[in-house]
């Protein structure tokens, strides 16, 4: 990019316009996988969403690609590019939350924990990630499970209000009421559509929880996951939880001597009236012998941070996710196999429960349409030494392809890589060809297409 084309944006934008001539630079291009090493020409720190639309404006008018950064925990690196102009909204962390209205309106650059700290202190919450510095906005846009979403329903069903601009630059406010198919578009078709400056969320009462996890020897993983996938079935919808394998940390409630070592978790979140924890959790005691056990009362904001020491930014990452309707024999055994593999302490599989009042929103209300999924798995490959890159990615790609057969066609937008292109119609099922036809609406030329991409 010229530098007088450089200026001449500077010019135009409040926010700072980073480019590798800059101090800062290095920091500026980083996204959370540091697998991806990419250069863009230009990172613009947006200050406003007229910022937005004059970067928007420019990456179009200059033939650029264009990445938007929310963010950055994108397992593909969708929030960067070589040689194009990257949108970061890290500086709009703003949230306004409306307690008479339950409502909160959060700028573009906000993150779960963000969004769970400042609802915390009225009681209100919605469903947000596992990873307290996961950005609302991609999570939302692909759909959105977390401990809340038996109970609450995805984040995408949560989201009734949202700002966007769109490829030729305009600002659109969209609601049930004006614009309600770009909303539809926004409930789960991903980053297809534009960039989107806020989101305005219903809230729901949400204080403290009692939740952590619950440890089990891998020898007894096949009658943990067989109890799982009967007492979901029918648990009372403030319960989250899902099953984990994972490499044990050294945290106070495990013994030393087993940190290393790696085990099968459940990780229940209880939201309901705390008198009743004791009821509804003791079933999971039942299931195996326990070899140690972190549940107790704690705020939610600080619950839906408890995974982010494991997954500090620059790590490399590799990811798989599926849908399936049942936890079948088949696909128990094949998790045997590989999750007794995991392998470093940052690594995860988790089969995340999206039944309860995600079933009673119809396939065709919102872009995210595998209504009849009730369980949806992602297979998290992250280490820190490059070296073991080839390793591990086996070890993802092994794995999918055990409980492939015994899985749906599809999986979560948000768990695929850059090399699951191929499955995007799948992926969005009987709403493909309508959030196509939206594609060619909002975005013919495909300005926005570094996500897991609508071709128009």
């Amino acid at each position: 990019m010229a530098g007088a084309a450089v200026d001449g944006l500077r010019e135009l934008v409040r926010g700072a316009v980073i480019t590798p001539a800059d101090a800062g630079y290095e920091e500026a291009r980083r996204v959370y996988n540091g697998m991806v090493d990419r250069r863009p020409a230009a990172v613009v720190r947006v200050a406003n969403a007229g910022d937005v639309m004059t970067a928007v404006g420019f990456a179009r008018d200059n033939g650029l690609e264009l990445a938007v950064r929310g963010g950055g925990h994108s397992a593909p690196g969708f929030g960067t590019c070589d040689g194009g102009l990257v949108i970061d909204f890290s500086g709009l962390r703003g949230v306004r939350i409306d307690p008479e209205r339950r409502t909160a309106r959060c700028e573009g650059g906000v993150t779960w924990g963000d969004l769970n700290a400042a609802g915390y202190a009225f009681g209100l919450g919605v469903t947000g990630g596992i990873i307290g510095s996961t950005g609302i906005a991609g999570l939302t846009l692909n759909g959105g499970f977390g401990h809340l979403a038996r109970g609450l329903g995805l984040s995408c069903d949560n989201l009734i209000a949202a700002d966007v601009v769109t490829a030729d630059g305009r600002f659109h406010t969209v609601s049930e009421e004006e614009e309600p198919e770009l909303l539809w578009a926004l409930r789960g078709g991903g980053g297809n559509f534009g960039a989107v400056t806020s989101f305005e969320y219903r809230l729901s009462p949400v204080k403290d929880v009692v939740a952590g996890p619950v440890v089990y020897e891998l020898e007894h993983a096949a009658d943990v996951l067989r109890f799982y996938r009967e007492y979901i079935q029918d648990a009372p919808e403030q319960l989250g939880l899902f099953p984990g394998f994972h490499v044990a940390p050294p945290l106070p409630f495990i013994p030393e001597d087993r940190v290393g070592d790696n085990f099968l978790l459940l990780v229940p979140c209880w939201a309901g009236p705390p008198a009743e924890a004791e009821r509804v959790l003791a079933a999971l005691r039942d299931a195996a012998p326990v070899v140690a056990e972190g549940v107790g009362p704690v705020p939610y904001p600080a619950f839906g941070e408890a995974f982010d020491p494991l997954l500090p930014p620059g790590l490399q990452q590799y990811w798989k996710g599926l849908f399936a309707s049942e936890l079948t024999d088949g696909a128990i055994a094949a998790h045997q196999e590989f999750g007794r593999r995991v392998p470093t302490v940052n690594s995860a599989v988790h089969i995340y429960p999206i039944n309860g009042a995600c079933h009673r929103v119809a396939a065709d209300a919102t872009a995210f349409a595998h209504r009849e999924a009730t369980f949806a798995t992602v297979i998290a490959g992250v280490w820190p030494d490059p070296a073991d890159n080839d390793t591990n990615t086996a070890w993802v790609r092994d794995y999918y392809a055990a409980l492939a057969p015994h899985s749906d066609e599809a999986g979560y937008i948000g768990f695929m890589d850059h090399d699951d292109q191929h499955r995007i119609e799948a992926n969005y099922r009987g709403n493909y060809d309508r959030l196509v036809e939206l594609k060619r609406r909002f975005d013919p030329g495909n300005l926005f297409h570094l996500n897991q991409n609508l071709k128009p």
